[in-house]
């Protein structure tokens, strides 16, 4: 058991890359509290891990501030793993309300993890962060330019956050997962219905030939959040297929 005695928020735990990783830390003896803005979702991913449900907005300071007093003065971890971006289309048809709204959720929120919780962090002599960033942070193709530009801003942030927190003993990684048919926003991804077509188009850029799992990601934080990487802090997991090689 790898987190036995460990307590991790995650952030976007309702669905996709975000409950496969709540029910593996589960798995490891990790008491989660799960996160969505989707109460049902959360509710049900809570209920099937015996874990503890936080409806909260990640975009809001207080509603960082009430998700980390729920979690209270044991917390270990925490993964922002929550995420959104604007349909694949062409970068001046991005309205400024989509920019903004990709930029709050996947760079701000991470911004106020930290704020919030590392406070805690310091206080209990250390901890973790495992941001979700993407391959499109490192490897950026048309039509997903400001989501590409935000998920490089969390890589960046994070290699900053490493290095500024490490003398509190605070590890701060990421995880770059590739595509997945399997998350909520695959259809934003593909510009429309993930078809077989669009499937294929997707596949032929990963040499090992197969998509990103939330179990493939989930392993991933998963050995990022254990003691066993007690020394890495700073460093990008693409978890990709060699997608960005």
């Amino acid at each position: 058991m790898r987190l036995t005695n460990k307590l991790a928020i995650i952030t976007g735990a309702g669905s996709g890359f975000g409950a496969g990783i709540a029910r593996r830390f589960a798995e490891e003896g990790c008491r989660v509290v799960v996160n969505d803005i989707d109460a049902k979702s959360g509710e049900r991913v809570a209920k099937e891990i015996h874990g503890t449900f936080i409806q909260a907005d990640v975009t809001k300071g207080a509603d960082w501030a009430r998700l980390v007093r729920a979690a209270g003065p044991a917390l270990d971890i925490v993964v922002n793993n929550a995420g959104w971006t604007h349909r694949n289309k062409p970068y001046v048809e991005v309205t400024e309300a989509e920019f903004d709204k990709v930029y709050a959720v996947n760079v701000k929120s991470v911004y106020l993890s930290a704020l919030h919780a590392v406070p805690v962090l310091r206080s209990r002599g250390g901890g973790c962060f495992v941001n979700i960033a993407s391959t499109a942070g490192i490897r950026p193709r048309p039509g997903l330019t400001v989501y590409n530009s935000s998920k490089a801003a969390v890589i960046l942030m994070s290699k900053s956050m490493a290095a500024e927190f490490g003398p509190d003993k605070i590890r701060v990684n990421c995880v770059n997962p590739v595509f997945s048919p399997d998350t909520s926003l695959s259809a934003e991804f593909a510009g429309g219905a993930v078809t077989d077509e669009a499937k294929k188009k997707f596949l032929a850029t990963i040499p090992l030939g197969r998509f990103s799992t939330p179990l493939d990601v989930a392993n991933a934080c998963l050995y990022l959040a254990s003691d066993e990487a007690s020394l890495v802090s700073g460093v990008c997991v693409e978890v990709d297929g060699a997608r960005c090689v």
